[in-house]
Protein backbone atom coordinates (compact mmCIF):
# COMPACT_ATOMS: atom_id res chain seq x y z
CA UNK A 1 0.00 0.00 0.00
CA UNK A 2 1.37 3.39 -1.20
CA UNK A 3 2.50 5.41 1.84
CA UNK A 4 0.13 8.32 0.97
CA UNK A 5 -3.23 5.79 0.75
CA UNK A 6 -2.01 4.49 4.34
CA UNK A 7 -1.90 7.83 5.59
CA UNK A 8 -5.26 8.70 4.83
CA UNK A 9 -6.82 5.71 5.60
CA UNK A 10 -5.02 5.91 9.45
CA UNK A 11 -6.67 9.70 9.26
CA UNK A 12 -10.31 8.24 8.38
CA UNK A 13 -9.87 5.28 11.21
CA UNK A 14 -9.67 8.07 13.09
CA UNK A 15 -12.51 10.22 12.56
CA UNK A 16 -15.03 6.95 13.25
CA UNK A 17 -13.39 6.07 16.80
CA UNK A 18 -13.38 9.92 16.88
CA UNK A 19 -17.06 10.09 15.87
CA UNK A 20 -18.02 6.47 17.37
CA UNK A 21 -16.95 7.93 20.72
CA UNK A 22 -18.96 11.35 20.40
CA UNK A 23 -22.12 9.19 20.15
CA UNK A 24 -21.14 8.54 24.29
CA UNK A 25 -20.41 12.00 24.83
CA UNK A 26 -23.36 13.00 23.24
CA UNK A 27 -25.03 10.73 25.74
CA UNK A 28 -23.42 11.90 28.47
CA UNK A 29 -24.13 15.48 27.91
CA UNK A 30 -27.66 14.95 27.83
CA UNK A 31 -27.48 14.13 31.86
CA UNK A 32 -27.10 17.95 31.87
CA UNK A 33 -28.33 19.74 29.64
CA UNK A 34 -31.22 19.78 27.18
CA UNK A 35 -30.65 18.79 23.19
CA UNK A 36 -30.48 21.92 21.77
CA UNK A 37 -28.20 23.51 24.70
CA UNK A 38 -25.55 21.22 24.00
CA UNK A 39 -26.06 21.23 20.24
CA UNK A 40 -25.72 25.12 20.09
CA UNK A 41 -22.19 24.54 22.98
CA UNK A 42 -20.57 22.14 20.64
CA UNK A 43 -21.42 23.70 17.03
CA UNK A 44 -19.89 27.00 18.01
CA UNK A 45 -17.02 25.25 19.41
CA UNK A 46 -16.30 23.07 16.09
CA UNK A 47 -16.56 26.53 14.21
CA UNK A 48 -14.09 28.05 15.85
CA UNK A 49 -12.10 25.14 15.74
CA UNK A 50 -12.44 24.58 11.95
CA UNK A 51 -12.19 28.61 10.98
CA UNK A 52 -8.42 28.39 11.37
CA UNK A 53 -8.23 25.92 8.63
CA UNK A 54 -10.40 27.05 6.48
CA UNK A 55 -8.51 30.77 6.94
CA UNK A 56 -5.04 28.74 5.97
CA UNK A 57 -6.74 27.07 2.54
CA UNK A 58 -8.86 29.88 1.64
CA UNK A 59 -6.16 31.18 -1.23
CA UNK A 60 -5.51 27.60 -2.61
CA UNK A 61 -6.77 26.81 -6.07
CA UNK A 62 -8.43 23.18 -7.25
CA UNK A 63 -9.34 22.27 -3.04
CA UNK A 64 -10.69 18.93 -4.29
CA UNK A 65 -12.61 17.59 -1.26
CA UNK A 66 -16.12 18.35 -0.03
CA UNK A 67 -16.87 17.76 3.38
CA UNK A 68 -19.25 15.35 4.95
CA UNK A 69 -20.16 13.88 1.86
CA UNK A 70 -18.34 10.50 2.75
CA UNK A 71 -16.96 10.39 -1.15
CA UNK A 72 -20.28 11.14 -3.07
CA UNK A 73 -18.23 13.81 -5.62
CA UNK A 74 -15.98 16.14 -4.94
CA UNK A 75 -15.23 19.61 -5.44
CA UNK A 76 -13.61 20.96 -8.19
CA UNK A 77 -11.79 24.65 -8.10
CA UNK A 78 -14.66 25.97 -5.59
CA UNK A 79 -15.05 29.88 -5.56
CA UNK A 80 -15.84 30.93 -2.02
CA UNK A 81 -17.54 34.42 -2.33
CA UNK A 82 -18.99 36.56 0.55
CA UNK A 83 -22.48 36.15 -0.65
CA UNK A 84 -22.48 32.30 -1.69
CA UNK A 85 -21.05 31.74 1.14
CA UNK A 86 -23.25 33.14 3.27
CA UNK A 87 -26.22 32.00 1.57
CA UNK A 88 -24.54 28.39 1.25
CA UNK A 89 -23.77 28.74 5.14
CA UNK A 90 -27.32 29.22 5.97
CA UNK A 91 -28.88 26.60 3.82
CA UNK A 92 -26.43 23.81 4.78
CA UNK A 93 -26.86 24.89 8.53
CA UNK A 94 -30.47 24.75 8.48
CA UNK A 95 -30.37 21.33 7.50
CA UNK A 96 -27.57 20.52 9.61
CA UNK A 97 -29.31 22.20 12.61
CA UNK A 98 -32.64 19.27 11.60
CA UNK A 99 -30.22 16.40 11.65
CA UNK A 100 -28.48 16.99 14.85
CA UNK A 101 -31.47 18.21 16.88
CA UNK A 102 -33.46 14.89 15.88
CA UNK A 103 -30.21 12.50 16.65
CA UNK A 104 -29.46 14.44 20.07
CA UNK A 105 -33.02 14.28 20.77
CA UNK A 106 -33.14 10.80 20.03
CA UNK A 107 -29.86 9.91 22.26
CA UNK A 108 -31.69 11.30 25.31
CA UNK A 109 -33.52 7.66 24.87
CA UNK A 110 -31.89 5.11 23.10
CA UNK A 111 -27.95 3.79 23.71
CA UNK A 112 -24.88 5.24 21.94
CA UNK A 113 -24.89 1.67 19.68
CA UNK A 114 -28.14 1.57 18.74
CA UNK A 115 -27.84 5.21 17.37
CA UNK A 116 -24.97 4.41 15.73
CA UNK A 117 -25.82 1.53 13.68
CA UNK A 118 -28.94 3.68 12.78
CA UNK A 119 -27.39 7.09 11.91
CA UNK A 120 -25.36 5.39 9.50
CA UNK A 121 -28.49 4.35 7.63
CA UNK A 122 -28.02 7.87 6.22
CA UNK A 123 -25.58 6.06 2.83
CA UNK A 124 -28.59 4.18 2.02
CA UNK A 125 -30.88 7.12 2.10
CA UNK A 126 -28.41 9.65 0.05
CA UNK A 127 -29.06 7.62 -3.43
CA UNK A 128 -32.40 6.96 -3.02
CA UNK A 129 -33.14 10.65 -2.14
CA UNK A 130 -30.69 11.21 -5.28
CA UNK A 131 -33.67 9.82 -7.27
CA UNK A 132 -35.68 12.88 -6.77
CA UNK A 133 -32.83 14.78 -8.87
CA UNK A 134 -32.88 12.28 -11.58
CA UNK A 135 -30.03 9.76 -10.25
CA UNK A 136 -30.08 5.85 -10.95
CA UNK A 137 -30.12 4.14 -8.07
CA UNK A 138 -28.30 0.71 -8.47
CA UNK A 139 -29.77 -2.18 -7.41
CA UNK A 140 -27.26 -3.36 -4.81
CA UNK A 141 -28.56 0.10 -2.88
CA UNK A 142 -32.24 -1.48 -2.94
CA UNK A 143 -30.91 -4.97 -1.74
CA UNK A 144 -29.09 -2.93 1.30
CA UNK A 145 -32.29 -1.30 1.99
CA UNK A 146 -34.01 -4.57 2.71
CA UNK A 147 -31.09 -5.61 4.82
CA UNK A 148 -31.23 -2.50 6.69
CA UNK A 149 -34.92 -3.07 7.20
CA UNK A 150 -34.38 -6.62 8.41
CA UNK A 151 -31.88 -5.25 10.65
CA UNK A 152 -33.91 -2.23 11.97
CA UNK A 153 -36.50 -5.04 12.86
CA UNK A 154 -34.46 -7.12 14.68
CA UNK A 155 -33.06 -4.44 16.93
CA UNK A 156 -36.52 -3.45 17.49
CA UNK A 157 -37.25 -7.32 18.92
CA UNK A 158 -34.36 -6.82 21.09
CA UNK A 159 -35.51 -7.37 24.76
CA UNK A 160 -34.47 -4.18 26.59
CA UNK A 161 -33.87 -3.11 30.02
CA UNK A 162 -37.76 -3.20 32.50
CA UNK A 163 -36.62 0.83 32.87
CA UNK A 164 -36.92 1.03 28.89
CA UNK A 165 -39.69 -0.94 28.39
CA UNK A 166 -42.99 0.10 26.82
CA UNK A 167 -45.01 1.48 29.65
CA UNK A 168 -48.57 0.24 30.96
CA UNK A 169 -51.22 1.16 29.03
CA UNK A 170 -49.77 0.62 25.73
CA UNK A 171 -47.90 3.92 25.90
CA UNK A 172 -44.88 4.23 23.36
CA UNK A 173 -41.22 2.42 24.21
CA UNK A 174 -38.91 5.75 25.08
CA UNK A 175 -36.43 3.24 23.39
CA UNK A 176 -38.76 3.48 20.49
CA UNK A 177 -39.64 7.02 20.34
CA UNK A 178 -35.21 7.53 20.63
CA UNK A 179 -35.19 4.96 17.49
CA UNK A 180 -37.57 7.04 15.13
CA UNK A 181 -35.95 10.34 16.60
CA UNK A 182 -32.13 9.20 15.21
CA UNK A 183 -33.95 7.74 12.41
CA UNK A 184 -35.32 10.92 11.38
CA UNK A 185 -32.36 12.44 11.96
CA UNK A 186 -30.57 9.79 9.57
CA UNK A 187 -32.95 11.09 6.59
CA UNK A 188 -31.98 14.65 7.51
CA UNK A 189 -28.34 13.63 7.49
CA UNK A 190 -28.64 12.03 4.01
CA UNK A 191 -30.47 15.51 2.58
CA UNK A 192 -27.49 17.02 3.70
CA UNK A 193 -24.48 15.30 1.70
CA UNK A 194 -27.06 16.26 -1.14
CA UNK A 195 -26.92 19.69 -0.29
CA UNK A 196 -23.41 19.89 0.66
CA UNK A 197 -22.51 17.54 -2.55
CA UNK A 198 -23.88 20.62 -4.38
CA UNK A 199 -22.78 23.40 -2.52
CA UNK A 200 -19.55 22.82 -1.68
CA UNK A 201 -18.56 22.57 -5.59
CA UNK A 202 -18.93 26.36 -5.80
CA UNK A 203 -16.99 26.85 -2.15
CA UNK A 204 -13.92 26.63 -0.36
CA UNK A 205 -15.53 23.23 1.98
CA UNK A 206 -13.67 24.35 5.00
CA UNK A 207 -15.00 27.71 5.03
CA UNK A 208 -18.75 26.09 4.26
CA UNK A 209 -18.45 23.73 6.76
CA UNK A 210 -17.18 26.01 9.52
CA UNK A 211 -19.99 28.70 8.54
CA UNK A 212 -22.81 26.01 8.35
CA UNK A 213 -21.82 24.71 12.17
CA UNK A 214 -22.04 28.53 12.93
CA UNK A 215 -25.47 28.93 11.98
CA UNK A 216 -26.35 25.72 13.44
CA UNK A 217 -25.12 26.98 16.92
CA UNK A 218 -27.44 29.92 16.32
CA UNK A 219 -30.38 28.06 15.47
CA UNK A 220 -29.78 25.68 18.09
CA UNK A 221 -29.84 28.54 20.64
CA UNK A 222 -33.04 29.68 19.35
CA UNK A 223 -34.70 26.09 19.72
CA UNK A 224 -33.27 26.05 23.56
CA UNK A 225 -35.24 28.24 24.48
CA UNK A 226 -37.95 26.62 22.74
CA UNK A 227 -37.51 22.63 23.14
CA UNK A 228 -35.04 22.60 26.16
CA UNK A 229 -37.08 22.44 29.73
CA UNK A 230 -34.22 24.60 31.40
CA UNK A 231 -32.32 26.43 28.09
CA UNK A 232 -28.26 27.30 28.43
CA UNK A 233 -28.40 25.43 32.40
CA UNK A 234 -26.01 22.71 32.86
CA UNK A 235 -23.37 23.42 30.11
CA UNK A 236 -20.73 23.63 33.19
CA UNK A 237 -21.43 20.35 34.19
CA UNK A 238 -21.36 19.03 30.50
CA UNK A 239 -18.37 20.84 29.84
CA UNK A 240 -16.39 17.97 29.05
CA UNK A 241 -18.58 16.13 26.76
CA UNK A 242 -19.41 19.36 25.29
CA UNK A 243 -15.98 19.87 24.77
CA UNK A 244 -15.37 16.46 23.03
CA UNK A 245 -18.32 17.02 20.84
CA UNK A 246 -16.90 20.54 19.68
CA UNK A 247 -13.62 20.25 19.34
CA UNK A 248 -13.05 16.17 18.29
CA UNK A 249 -16.32 14.85 16.81
CA UNK A 250 -17.05 18.42 15.07
CA UNK A 251 -13.31 20.15 14.51
CA UNK A 252 -10.96 17.62 14.59
CA UNK A 253 -12.82 14.51 12.99
CA UNK A 254 -14.35 16.58 10.30
CA UNK A 255 -11.30 17.91 9.33
CA UNK A 256 -9.53 14.89 9.16
CA UNK A 257 -12.16 13.79 6.71
CA UNK A 258 -11.95 16.40 4.34
CA UNK A 259 -8.03 15.69 4.08
CA UNK A 260 -8.04 12.28 4.19
CA UNK A 261 -10.97 11.77 1.38
CA UNK A 262 -8.19 13.71 -0.91
CA UNK A 263 -6.00 10.81 -0.88
CA UNK A 264 -7.85 7.58 -0.01
CA UNK A 265 -9.76 5.62 -2.24
CA UNK A 266 -13.12 5.61 -2.46
CA UNK A 267 -13.40 2.11 -1.28
CA UNK A 268 -11.09 2.44 1.65
CA UNK A 269 -13.14 5.55 2.57
CA UNK A 270 -16.57 3.67 2.74
CA UNK A 271 -15.06 1.15 4.72
CA UNK A 272 -13.32 3.16 7.18
CA UNK A 273 -16.17 5.67 7.84
CA UNK A 274 -18.91 3.01 7.99
CA UNK A 275 -17.20 1.78 11.34
CA UNK A 276 -18.06 4.79 12.82
CA UNK A 277 -20.98 2.64 13.99
CA UNK A 278 -19.11 -0.60 15.39
CA UNK A 279 -17.03 2.05 17.35
CA UNK A 280 -20.18 4.05 18.92
CA UNK A 281 -20.90 0.27 19.86
CA UNK A 282 -17.66 -0.81 21.03
CA UNK A 283 -17.28 2.62 22.96
CA UNK A 284 -21.25 2.71 25.01
CA UNK A 285 -19.48 -0.70 25.89
CA UNK A 286 -16.54 0.36 27.83
CA UNK A 287 -17.82 3.85 28.91
CA UNK A 288 -21.45 3.67 29.46
CA UNK A 289 -21.68 -0.43 29.90
CA UNK A 290 -24.28 -0.72 27.22
CA UNK A 291 -24.78 -4.11 26.50
CA UNK A 292 -26.38 -5.43 23.02
CA UNK A 293 -28.30 -9.05 22.88
CA UNK A 294 -27.30 -11.46 20.46
CA UNK A 295 -30.42 -10.37 18.49
CA UNK A 296 -29.53 -6.74 18.15
CA UNK A 297 -25.90 -7.85 17.14
CA UNK A 298 -27.51 -9.61 14.35
CA UNK A 299 -29.42 -6.51 13.43
CA UNK A 300 -26.81 -4.44 13.84
CA UNK A 301 -23.89 -6.41 11.62
CA UNK A 302 -27.15 -6.26 8.77
CA UNK A 303 -27.37 -2.82 8.87
CA UNK A 304 -23.67 -2.72 8.66
CA UNK A 305 -23.38 -4.83 6.00
CA UNK A 306 -26.40 -3.01 3.98
CA UNK A 307 -24.28 0.30 4.69
CA UNK A 308 -21.20 -0.99 2.81
CA UNK A 309 -23.23 -3.08 -0.38
CA UNK A 310 -25.13 0.20 -0.73
CA UNK A 311 -21.38 2.09 -0.80
CA UNK A 312 -19.14 -0.63 -2.45
CA UNK A 313 -21.42 -1.40 -5.16
CA UNK A 314 -22.81 2.20 -6.45
CA UNK A 315 -21.66 3.40 -9.81
CA UNK A 316 -18.48 6.07 -9.01
CA UNK A 317 -20.69 9.25 -11.39
CA UNK A 318 -21.39 11.86 -9.33
CA UNK A 319 -25.22 11.15 -7.54
CA UNK A 320 -25.69 14.86 -7.85
CA UNK A 321 -25.16 16.88 -10.97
Amino acid sequence: MHARTLHADVMLLAASAIWGAGFVAQRLGMEHCGPSTFNAARFAIGALVVLPFAVLVRARPGWQASPCDDGLEAATHPRSTGSGLLIAGIVAGTVLFIAATFQQMGLQYTTAGRAGFITGLYVLFVPMLALTVGSRTHRWTWIGACLATVGLLLMRMAEVPASEATPAGGAVSPVLIGDLLVLAGALAWAVHVLVISRLARRQNPLALASMQFAVCAVLSIAAAWILDAEPGTGLIAARWAVAYSGVCSVGIAFTLQVVAQRQAPPAHAVILLSLEAVFAAVFGYLILSERMSPIEVAGASLMLLAMLLSQLARPKRPLVA
